[in-house]
């Protein structure tokens, strides 16, 4: 990904890097017919348009900038679902974020019930790249669990598992600190698939009562207070994502 926005680039990457969605997901929004092209509804996905060009989505003019990608860290709560919004009205982490944080969305996802570091970022490319299995960036956590555990177990953990059909890579999983009932263990996986360090758990018969992701790639918790959000500066950015960004 480079510094700048190309004159002439696909429409979808242009929404993409408006932050709206993904590139893929905007495809599908040019094929419903709510993207239009300097006022005209425009359905094919190979268009290509300038930065003089006006592009819109469901009647929302981009905002599109030549800036670096914007990035933040925000220490996401338990009890909010990391969505725009719930059919059931549950709370999301946009009722939590700051209002005046720019059009961002999600590296990914935490469930209701996981805490800990989330990554935003207002360039669908950028958020698409990061989330990849394939980009195999390191997600660490810490779980406090219920159950009998053992060395042995979780060293085979290291060549990957199957459970219920679904294949997940190498996952390293060491002992923090045991309880007379509940321990303390850090995780670190690199794909980051649906609920994978709670499926691994249930699979290893550990019951997880608390879950809280502490690190996604060169990004760190540290010491954020609950809902708190930083942005990383782009000195920064450049640095820990080099050759993504």
């Amino acid at each position: 990904m480079t510094d700048t926005v190309s004159t002439k680039q696909r429409l979808a990457k242009r929404i993409a890097h408006a932050g709206v969605c993904s590139r893929r997901v905007a495809e599908t929004y040019i094929l419903d017919g709510r993207v239009k092209v300097n006022d005209v509804i425009e359905k094919n996905v190979a268009t290509t348009v300038t930065n003089d060009d006006s592009v819109s989505v469901d009647g929302k003019v981009l905002n599109i900038s030549n800036a670096m990608p914007r990035v933040f860290l925000y220490h996401k709560p338990a009890g909010f679902l990391t969505t725009n919004t719930d059919p059931q009205g549950r709370k999301t982490i946009f009722d939590d974020l700051p209002k005046s944080l720019p059009r961002v969305i999600t590296v990914g996802r935490l469930d209701l019930n996981t805490e800990g570091l989330l990554i935003l970022t207002n360039n669908g490319d950028l958020a698409r790249t990061l989330e990849l299995p394939s980009t195999g960036i390191a997600r660490h956590y810490r779980a406090r669990v219920h159950g009998k555990i053992t060395e042995s177990r979780f060293e085979s953990m290291k060549n990957g598992v199957t459970i219920d059909g679904v294949r997940y890579g190498p996952i390293h999983i060491e002992i923090e600190s045991k309880g007379s009932t509940n321990h303390w263990l850090k995780v670190e996986i690199h794909e980051g698939k649906n609920r994978e360090v709670r499926k691994v758990m249930e699979h290893l018969g550990l019951d997880v009562n608390r879950l809280i992701r502490e690190g996604f790639g060169p990004f760190r918790l540290a010491g954020m207070p609950k809902s708190a959000v930083l942005e990383v500066p782009t000195k920064i950015l450049k640095s820990k994502l080099k050759g993504i960004v």
